[in-house]
C-alpha cells in the first residue's frame, strides 16, 4: 500500500492503514498512542493475556529510568520516555516519579567511568554531576559511606510506572479509535506476494496492512510465524524485595530516594514504600527458550505468577545478598520477603530491534525494548511508519543491521547472554566480544597472523588494528606522548609507525570488510542516479563519491559508485541497511546483490604505491593513464583485479578487488613485489588516523540521517543541477546550517580524546566529538565535533575528558595536503 505524504500524516478514516500490533505491553500501548495521535486510527492491539497486566516483561518491570547511555539514540529514547510519562497519570497515579538517579563507585576504575558517563550526559544534554561520597550519603542515607568513593547524580531520572503508563496510553488511543483485545493468542501471520496481509488468532483473523511485533520475549515466536528470524535472546534476571525495614517505616510514598546503581557488584535498588527492591545481574546467564515460555493461563496453572516470572533461584542470590548488605547496613538484619527471576530480552549488541522486515513487507519489529526507552521507541517507529522516517537517527537499532553470520540461533544466544553479563561492566568503545571468534576472516588472515596482527572485531569480521611485525619502526619515531590508561587500551604506538610508513613509503590495508554491492540491469544508471545525490551519468570507468539521502535530505549513507560497464556498477556501501534501502526502491528488472563475502580488497597506499603495482601489469598506471577516481579491469601478475584509484588515507594508491579464492595470491603478489620498497601491512588504527588528518567522514559516526550534506561538510557530493533525486527538494529549501561538523586540533600534543566527549564554547556545552585519533603527521590529536556553525578557525574550545577540560582549537580543513598533491601524482 502506498500513500502520499499528506495521506500518511493526516489520513482520512477511509484511507487510514489497518495496523495490528501484537502485544499490549509498554511498547504496544505506547505505539498505539503514537500512531493514533498521528491520524492512523485503524489500530488493533492483540494481547494473549489479560489487560492491563498481561504477564510479559512490562508486568514485572522495576521501572528504573537512567537516561544516560553511550548511545545517543538510547539517550534520546529515554529522554522522550521521561518527558511523556512525566505528563501522564492514571487514576491519580503519576506514570513517572522524578526521584533522580544515583550511580555509585566503590573502585577507582568505576569512579573514572562515572566521570566518563558525566561527559556522555553533557554531550547528550542530560543534567548530571559527579558527587562526593558524602553527597551520596545525603542522597541515600542508608548507604555505608565508607565503601563509596563517589557517585554520578542525575536529578531528573526516576521511576516509570509501567502499568499505569500502559493504561493511560491505552485510554488515549482508544478514545481516538484504537481497540485493545486481550485473550487473543496469535497463531499465524498471513501473507501474500511478499507482504503481510493479516494476523490469525485463536479467536479470528484480523486483516492488516501493517503488523507490528511488540511481543517482547515472544518476538522470535511471532517472527517464525511470519517466516523471518528475530535475533533476540530472552534471559531471566533476579529481583527480590525485602521485608519492611524500620528505617523506611511510615513511608507515605512509593519512593522518595533516587534509584540506585551499585554497578561494581552488578546490583540496583529502589524503594517499594517501606521495602527495598533489589535487582541483580551478578548471577550466571539464565537463557530462556522463547518457544517454551508458557501462555498466561498455562503459567498460572504451573503456579507461576505470570509467564515472565520464573521461580527464584536461591543458589544464585547469595553473593548478591552479601554485596547488598555490605553497601546498605540496614539490610544486615533484614530478610528477603519475595523474589522471582524475571524474563526480558537481549540482542547480540544490546540494542533494540526496530524497523520493517526485509523478508516480509509491512511486518515491523519493535522488540528488545526496555521500559526506559519505550515511549521514545514508539515515537520513532510511529514516525517511521507514518512519515517514512524517524526524526532521530536509529541506524544502530535497525533490524537489518546484523550480518547473516550474526543471525544464527547459536550466535544470538551466546552474544545475548554476554550482553547480560556486561550490563554494568565498564566497556571501552573499542572492546570486542571475545566469543565466538574468529567468525569472519578475509583471505589474508593467515598472512596477517604471521605478521602478528592485533585483531578487533566489527560486523563479525576480524580486523587488524596493527601488526607486531612493525614494532621495530617505533624506534624511528622518536619519543611519543604517553597515553592515559583508558586511551592506551586497544591502541599501540605501532599504529603511529604504520601511519608514518604509509605517508613515506607504501602499505597494504585489508579493506575486505567494507560492503560491496553489484547493481546490474538496463535501468541501473537511471536508478542509481535518482537514488543518490551526485552525478553518475559518466562513461564506464568512472568512480563517484555520492550520498544516499532520505526525503528530508538526511544522510542515510555515503557510497562509492564505480561504473564498470554500461549496465554494471559496483557500489561501496556501509551497512546491510543500504542494501535493504536500495532493494526496497528498485524496479523489478534490476539486479542488486551483496558480493562482499565472495570478494576481497587490498588498499595499496603511499607515495611508492605506483612503484609497487606498475611492474605487475602491462596497463598504464601513470597519473595520465589512470586518473584519480577511475576504475579498470586488469591483471596484477596472475590475478585478475578491478583496480580503483581511490584513497581514504590521503595518499597515492588504489583499491584492488578480486574474488575471495584469489585473495591470498593477490596479497602474496603485492607483498613480494613490495619487499624492495619496504612495504608493510598496516591496520585500522593507522587508517583512522590518516583519514581524520585528511578530513574524510565516517558515516554512522561523523554523520547520520540526522545531518544534511551541507552540515556534514560533504556538500561537494550534491549536484543540484543534475535533475531529480531523492532529497533534492528538501535540500533546495533548506535554511542555512546552524551546526557543522567541525575539525579541532588539541592544543597539548600529549592530550588525546576518543569520541563522544562534550565540547564547550565559552564555558557552555555546545556539541560533542564524533571521531578522534592522534594524527601522526600533525603531531597532535585530531577531533571532529558537531558544533554551532560560524566558529572561525582559531576559536578556542574545551573538550571534557574524564572530568578534565582539555583545550582545543577550531582548525581549517583539510588539515593535511589541502592541494591534493599527494593523491593526484
Amino acid at each position: 500500500m502506498s500513500a502520499t505524504p499528506e495521506e500518511r500524516t493526516h489520513p482520512s478514516p477511509e484511507t487510514s492503514p489497518r495496523v495490528v500490533i501484537v502485544g499490549a505491553g509498554i511498547v504496544g500501548c505506547s505505539l498505539a498512542d503514537e500512531l493514533t495521535a498521528r491520524g492512523w486510527t485503524d489500530v488493533t492491539v492483540l494481547e494473549q493475556g489479560p489487560l492491563p497486566a498481561p504477564g510479559g516483561s512490562t508486568s514485572h518491570a522495576p521501572g528504573l529510568v537512567f537516561r544516560t547511555s553511550p548511545s545517543k539514540t538510547l539517550t534520546e529514547f529515554a529522554r522522550y520516555t521521561v518527558e511523556k510519562f512525566g505528563s501522564l497519570s492514571h487514576d491519580g497515579t503519576p506514570c513517572f516519579e522524578p526521584v533522580g538517579g544515583l550511580e555509585l563507585a566503590t573502585t577507582p576504575e568505576r569512579l573514572a567511568d562515572l566521570h566518563r558517563r558525566a561527559g556522555l550526559a553533557a554531550a547528550w544534554g542530560v543534567d548530571g554531576e559527579v558527587v562526593s561520597a558524602a553527597r551520596c550519603k545525603e542522597l541515600w542515607p542508608l548507604l555505608d559511606e565508607s565503601v563509596v568513593l563517589g557517585g554520578f547524580h542525575t536529578p531528573a531520572d526516576g521511576l516509570a510506572r509501567a502499568l499505569p503508563a500502559c493504561r493511560a496510553q491505552l485510554d488515549r488511543a482508544t478514545a481516538r479509535g484504537a481497540r485493545f483485545l486481550d485473550r487473543h493468542t496469535v497463531t499465524g501471520i498471513e501473507r501474500a506476494d511478499g507482504r503481510v496481509t493479516g494476523v490469525v488468532t485463536d479467536r479470528g483473523v484480523f486483516p492488516a496492512d501493517h503488523v507490528v511485533s511488540a511481543a517482547g520475549f515472544w518476538g522470535p515466536v511471532i517472527g517464525r510465524m511470519a517466516g523471518i528470524d528475530v535475533p533476540l535472546q530472552p534471559l531471566a534476571h533476579q529481583y527480590a524485595r525485602t521485608r519492611p525495614l524500620p528505617e523506611l517505616s511510615g513511608a507515605s510514598r512509593e519512593a522518595t530516594l533516587p534509584i540506585l546503581r551499585f554497578q561494581d557488584a552488578d546490583l540496583y535498588f529502589r524503594e517499594h514504600h517501606d521495602r527495598i527492591g533489589i535487582g541483580s545481574y551478578a548471577h550466571r546467564p539464565l537463557p530462556v527458550d522463547p518457544f517454551g515460555v508458557p501462555g498466561y493461563d498455562e503459567a498460572r496453572a504451573r503456579d507461576m505468577e505470570m509467564p515472565s516470572s520464573y521461580p527464584f533461584t536461591e543458589e544464585d542470590w547469595a553473593p548478591s545478598w552479601a554485596d547488598a548488605r555490605r553497601l546498605l547496613p540496614a539490610l544486615r538484619g533484614a530478610e528477603v520477603e519475595s523474589g522471582f527471576n524475571g524474563v526480558f530480552s537481549f540482542t547480540p549488541d544490546g540494542m533494540p530491534l526496530l524497523g520493517e522486515s526485509r523478508g516480509l513487507r509491512g511486518l515491523w519489529l519493535a522488540e528488545a525494548v526496555w521500559v526506559t526507552h519505550s515511549a521514545g521507541v514508539a515515537r520513532a517507529v510511529a514516525e517511521w511508519m507514518v512519515d517514512g522516517r524517524p526524526s532521530i537517527d536509529v541506524h544502530d537499532c535497525d533490524v537489518t543491521r546484523f550480518e547473516e553470520a550474526q543471525r544464527s540461533p547459536a550466535y544470538v544466544r551466546e552474544r545475548g547472554s554476554q550482553q547480560f553479563v556486561e550490563v554494568y561492566d565498564v566497556i571501552h568503545p573499542l572492546q570486542p566480544m571475545e566469543r565466538p571468534r574468529p567468525l569472519r576472516v578475509s583471505p589474508f588472515h593467515a598472512r596477517q597472523e604471521q605478521l602478528g596482527a592485533y585483531f578487533l572485531e566489527g560486523g563479525g569480521w576480524e580486523r587488524p588494528h596493527w601488526y607486531e611485525a612493525n614494532a621495530p619502526l617505533v624506534a624511528e619515531l622518536g619519543p611519543l606522548p604517553e597515553r592515559d590508561p583508558w586511551s592506551a587500551r586497544y591502541w599501540s604506538p605501532i599504529a603511529v609507525a604504520e601511519a608514518r610508513a604509509t605517508r613515506e613509503g607504501v602499505a597494504l590495508y585489508d579493506m575486505t570488510p567494507l560492503r560491496r554491492l553489484e547493481v546490474t540491469g538496463p535501468g541501473a544508471l537511471a536508478y542509481l542516479d535518482r537514488m543518490t545525490s551526485n552525478k553518475l551519468r559518466k562513461k564506464p570507468g568512472a568512480v563517484t563519491y555520492t550520498l544516499l539521502l532520505d526525503e528530508t535530505g538526511g544522510i542515510l549513507s555515503d557510497l562509492t559508485v564505480a561504473r564498470l560497464a554500461e549496465d554494471r556498477f559496483q557500489v561501496g556501501a556501509n551497512s546491510p541497511a543500504d542494501l535493504d534501502h536500495l532493494l526496497r526502491h528498485a524496479p523489478a528488472d534490476l539486479q542488486i546483490r551483496d558480493i562482499t563475502s565472495g570478494t576481497c580488497c587490498i588498499g595499496v597506499w603511499g607515495p611508492l604505491a605506483r612503484a609497487l603495482v606498475q611492474p605487475l601489469t602491462g596497463d598504464d598506471f601513470s597519473h595520465e593513464g589512470f586518473g584519480y577516481f577511475r576504475a579498470r579491469r586488469t591483471h596484477l601478475g596472475h590475478v585478475p583485479v578491478t583496480a580503483m584509484r581511490l584513497s581514504y588515507v590521503g595518499e597515492l594508491g588504489w583499491e584492488l578487488y578480486t574474488t575471495a579464492d584469489l585473495g591470498l595470491r593477490l596479497w602474496d603478489t603485492l607483498w613480494e613485489a613490495g619487499r624492495e620498497l619496504g612495504v608493510i601491512a598496516a591496520g585500522r588504527s593507522a587508517f583512522n588516523s590518516l583519514r581524520l588528518e585528511k578530513g574524510y567522514r565516517a558515516w554512522g559516526t561523523d554523520m547520520t540521517a540526522e545531518h544534511t550534506p551541507y552540515e556534514a561538510g560533504v556538500g561537494f557530493a550534491v549536484r543540484m543541477d543534475k535533475g531529480d533525486f531523492v532529497g533534492r527538494d528538501a535540500l533546495r529549501d533548506r535554511p542555512e546550517p546552524t551546526r557543522r561538523l567541525t575539525p579541532l586540533l588539541l592544543d597539548d600534543p600529549a592530550a588525546v580524546v576518543l569520541g563522544r566527549e562534550p565540547v564547550s564554547v565559552d564555558g557552555t556545552t555546545a556539541g560533542y566529538v564524533t571521531s578522534a585519533a592522534y594524527g601522526c603527521t600533525l603531531g597532535r590529536c585530531v577531533a571532529y565535533a558537531w558544533l554551532p556553525a560560524g566558529l572561525a578557525p582559531g576559536t578556542g574550545v574545551h573538550i571534557d575528558y574524564f572530568g578534565e577540560k582539555v583545550p582545543a582549537t577550531v582548525a581549517e580543513e583539510p588539515l593535511f595536503d589541502p592541494g591534493m598533491t599527494r593523491i593526484r601524482r
